[in-house]
Formats: structure tokens, C-alpha cells, sequence
């Protein structure tokens, strides 16, 4: 199967009620890992990639390993996400390297940092929306900011979407899905005690846009085991908290249907790595480590599909191609 726009997955997710996570990715293991437990699970997934991840990877070796997922994984319907888009020059370079959904955070302007106006979220995420429409490609945006800073994004306070901006902002960018700001974080470090998110917005959102996938993002739970073997094998990681799982589902309940999950995969994969290098001190093999790694993924990204209610909806659907996408939006 190929890549699919990411729109049909969020679709199909608001029908049987369920999420989707939308896993962060870096590296081949990262992939590997995301789509054993997608295959495993009959899951549709989001791989997602930061500006800094396509920095990382000088923008064409991370684009063909996510293709490399599609072709190994023809079953499972799969994504290729943008993630916090910063200008219309970065979507657009995505767009041409054949991802099928971008993310412009016009929340921030282009240093990541800075709060923007309302107009000037609508005027740059309506930009993106008509030239990604053209290619059939999904465009999420996002209102309101999550507090933490996370690969160079974020202004490190919170400021909560307003529902009523919320439903005026759709109409007037024709965005496909909206993350929306409830009080998460980016990064491990996002809360110091049990969070309480703001459920009512979730539900206020959701009724006013009852058509219109909604967005959590910072939603990494930072599990203690992970934590706990990072510091078992010499690493210094504070007391962290993330984004309690049952709370997670609460907000698929609401109408959340697109997870964005980071951090558990970084923990996962340094902890493992840690782990393998402490109790095997004459390893000189990359792919012993990495392939240690490569598990770690696996097995917390499972347990996010199936937490999620993602698991066995792989086969719900015929996936929809690009071009199918262009005449979509043509006929609104």
C-alpha cells in the first residue's frame, strides 16, 4: 500500500471512534520499531518528522525509509507527516519530497517561538491549505500553544484554544484537522505533579466541529519504568510526568484523534541503548545496540495502539491515493 493522505486516517478514526497515534521518527530503527507493532497490531499510523529530523537526515534518507515502510508493509495504511511546519516554504519542500500531510504552526512565528496574531495563523495557514489541496495533501493547523520546548519549538507558555476562535478558524483556513492547546507540554519535562487538562474544550471544540479531526499534542506519557532504567544505567533524568494514558483516552472520547508521541520513543530507545552498552561492555557492533533500540520502540508504540483503540482498523478501509484526494477537494 502506499503512503495515504492522512486525512482519510483521521476520517476513518472519527467513524469508529477511536485515535491514531502519530509517531515521531529520526532514524531507520525508529521506523522499523513503529511498524512491527503497527503490522503486529492492524494499526494505520502517522510517521511524523520534525523540521529538526529532516535536518537530521539531510531530508532524503528519512523520506525513503518511510517509503521503504510502505513497500515492506503493504496491509497498513501509513501517513507521512509534517511536524510544526514553520513557514509555507518548509510544507511546500515537503510536499514536493511526497509527504501526504503537513502540519503549519502559525500559533508561532517562523522562530518557533514568538505568539502570532489570529489573523496571521488564518493568513499563513490558509496559504498552505489551498497549495497543499492542490496536491491532495492534508494540512493540520493549530490554535492556541502547549507549554515546554521541544527540538527548538515552543515559547514555553501555555495559552488555551479558544473554542469560539477555534470554529471561526476552520471555516475561514479550511484546515483538515486542529491541534488544539488543553494544557500539554512538549518535552519529558511537562508536568511536576498529575495534570489536569482541559477536558470542556475538547468537548466544546468537538461540538461546534463535529466533522474536523482534533489534534493532542505534547501527549507522551513519560513512563516511570522508562525513566527509571535511564537512571539505573547512569543517566540523571529529574522527576518527570507526562500525559496519564487514561487521560489520553478521555480525550479520544471527546473527539481527539490524532497523539503525537516524541519523548516515550527517545526514553525507549535510550534506555534500551543504555542498558545493552552497561551490561555488554565489549559490544563494538552498532546493530546489536541499535537493534536493542529498535525492540524498545516496538514494544511502547504497541502499547500506545492498542491504548489508543488504533489496533485491527488497518483493514476497515481502501485507501485513498493523492490524485483521489485533489478531486475531493475540488468538489468542495
Amino acid at each position: 500500500m502506499p503512503t495515504v493522505p492522512m486525512k482519510q486516517i483521521l476520517d476513518e478514526a472519527v467513524k469508529g471512534g477511536y485515535g491514531v497515534g502519530a509517531f515521531n521518527v529520526n532514524n531507520m530503527e525508529q521506523i522499523q520499531g513503529i511498524m512491527q507493532a503497527a503490522a503486529e497490531t492492524k494499526s494505520p499510523v502517522i510517521m511524523q518528522a520534525s523540521r529538526g529530523a529532516l535536518k537530521y537526515t539531510k531530508m532524503l534518507y528519512l523520506k525513503y525509509l518511510m517509503v521503504a515502510a510502505a513497500e515492506d508493509n503493504p496491509e497498513i495504511p501509513i501517513a507521512v507527516h509534517l511536524d510544526h511546519g514553520n513557514n509555507f516554504e518548509t510544507c511546500r519542500q515537503a510536499i514536493e519530497l511526497g509527504f501526504t500531510s503537513v502540519m503549519i504552526d502559525g500559533s508561532l512565528k517562523e522562530d518557533s517561538k514568538t505568539h502570532t496574531t489570529f489573523e496571521e495563523n488564518v493568513e499563513v495557514t490558509a496559504k498552505v491549505v489551498e497549495y497543499a489541496h492542490k496536491y491532495g495533501v492534508t494540512v493540520e493547523g493549530e490554535l492556541g500553544t502547549l507549554g515546554g520546548i521541544e527540538d527548538g519549538v515552543g515559547s514555553g507558555n501555555i495559552l488555551l484554544t479558544d473554542p469560539a476562535e477555534a470554529e471561526k478558524f476552520v471555516k475561514l483556513t479550511n484546515v483538515d484537522a486542529l491541534a488544539l492547546a488543553i494544557g500539554t507540554s512538549h518535552g519529558a519535562y511537562k508536568f511536576k505533579e498529575a495534570p489536569v487538562l482541559a477536558m470542556d474544550i475538547i468537548t466544546e471544540v468537538k461540538k461546534r466541529l463535529p466533522n474536523t479531526p482534533l489534534v493532542m499534542h505534547g501527549s507522551s506519557s513519560v513512563p516511570k519504568n522508562l525513566i527509571d532504567i535511564i537512571n539505573q544505567y547512569g543517566g540523571t533524568l529529574k522527576h518527570a510526568m507526562g500525559v496519564p494514558i487514561k487521560s489520553i483516552q478521555e480525550a479520544i472520547k471527546r473527539g481527539v484523534k490524532k497523539i503525537n508521541v516524541d519523548t516515550d520513543g527517545r526514553l525507549a530507545i535510550t534506555g534500551a541503548i543504555r542498558r545493552y552498552m552497561t551490561e555488554h561492555t565489549d559490544v563494538i557492533d552498532p546493530r546489536d545496540y541499535f537493534g536493542e533500540a529498535r525492540k524498545a520502540v516496538y514494544e511502547t508504540v504497541k502499547g500506545k495502539m492498542i491504548d489508543f483503540g488504533t489496533a485491527n482498523h488497518a483493514g476497515d478501509y481502501k485507501a485513498k491515493s493523492l490524485s483521489d484526494m485533489i478531486e475531493i477537494y475540488k468538489a468542495k
